[in-house]
């Protein structure tokens, strides 16, 4: 039995904690009391108040850790993620940072450290998915189309959030990437929305964001890659309106002389907007396509994902995907299943059949699965 400190006890990092102690001892820090509280009182867990940004106090945290998980919002992740590897422990991470983590490989090396990043369900699993089946083709395109959505359609929004809204704001701005021909092309977050039917769901609209991350980087020989957001048709042109109203600009201004960011204020108002009431229903709907040549012939693997929130363990669908997927490969180092040194994104873990197959397995024993359907020609 490990000794597992989880980092960031929101929705995602809450379902993670409460799965890793049915066979580990886990201790669950976050600098919010509230969400501390409902880890004591409703899940009889260990949960203490910890500001992750505070390195002396972090580095005491982790004394005697075996491992450590993070589900710190983005802003944070960088930093958590390089003072968790200078203490010397492994680490598994879903905090979405907008910096690279690969530029933390040389130190995980120095220090012994396993650290595996961006391993939610996208990044994440999608990631896993052309990792494993990048070891066996020869693969010229890969496409992730993805999203968090409620049940209920809500006016204005028809959304809430999964996780916290200044990192969906993070996404909604930062430009997208991805890979066509052979040549990075970047584009606006938002761009080239398309309506895309689902079924079960019905239609969707997809549009740019900026998934691809490591792939850039480590599958540099893939001619075409692509992710996209999954929202409900017309979500995109309410979000285009707040951009170009100013509400995502940084830079402070001046309100009755007090300077304020304006991305600020409104990532504290949509933070009530768009949370998930208890008990509310919602969705995590994913489709990962991988087209190549294998063993001579043309082929194309499509998995499909349509998660629902669980009423019996009341743990949302977003925070199952990806905190599970994030869980499951928690235990492909403490099983000793991955054991290298450095920092490594889903896609590098998920070229090990054994590792590929084990995340599968363990996400489908809690309900998360991925239907996969097999084409040729």
């Amino acid at each position: 039995m490990a000794h597992i400190l989880v980092l960031g006890a929101g929705m995602v990092g809450r379902a993670m904690a409460i799965d890793l102690a049915r066979t580990h001892t886990v201790t669950a820090a976050d600098v919010r009391e509230d969400a501390l509280r409902v880890l004591r009182d409703t899940h009889g867990l260990r949960a203490v108040a910890l500001d992750i940004a505070d390195k002396a106090r972090l580095h005491q945290a982790l004394e005697g850790v075996d491992l450590v998980v993070g589900a710190v919002p983005g802003f944070m992740g960088f930093a958590m993620l390089k003072s968790v590897i200078e203490a010397g422990k492994d680490v598994v991470d879903i905090s979405f940072a907008p910096e690279d983590a690969l530029v933390l490989d040389a130190l995980a090396k120095e220090h012994g450290v396993t650290a595996l990043v961006d391993v939610g369900v996208a990044p994440g699993m999608d990631h896993l998915i052309l990792g494993y089946h990048d070891a066996t083709m020869q693969v010229h395109t890969f496409e992730c189309l993805v999203g968090g959505l409620p049940t209920e359609r809500t006016w204005p929004f028809e959304y809430k959030a999964p996780f916290s809204p200044i990192d969906v704001i993070e996404e909604y701005t930062r430009p997208a990437r991805y890979v066509e021909n052979g040549h990075v092309v970047v584009r606006p977050a938002l761009s080239d929305a398309e309506f895309i039917p689902f079924e079960g769901v019905g239609t969707l609209e997809a549009f740019n964001t900026d998934g691809l991350r490591s792939l850039l980087e480590t599958m540099p020989h893939i001619p075409n890659m692509k992710e996209k957001t999954l929202r409900y048709p017309g979500h995109v042109r309410l979000i285009q309106a707040l951009q170009a109203g100013g509400f995502f600009r940084e830079q402070p201004i001046q309100v009755d002389g007090v300077a304020v960011s304006p991305r600020a204020v409104t990532a504290r108002v949509l933070f009530d907007a768009w949370k998930l009431a208890p008990g509310e229903p919602e969705m995590t709907v994913m489709r990962v396509t991988v087209k190549g040549r294998e063993d001579g012939i043309d082929k194309a693997y499509i998995y499909h994902l349509h998660d629902v929130y669980d009423p019996d363990t009341g743990l949302s669908s977003m925070a199952r995907t990806t905190g599970f997927t994030c869980t499951a490969a928690a235990h492909l180092i403490l099983k000793g299943l991955f054991t290298d040194h450095g920092v490594f994104p889903p896609e590098l873990v998920g070229r090990d059949a054994a590792c590929f197959g084990s995340v599968v397995q363990y996400l489908a024993e809690r309900g998360v699965v991925y239907r996969t359907e097999e084409r040729t020609g």
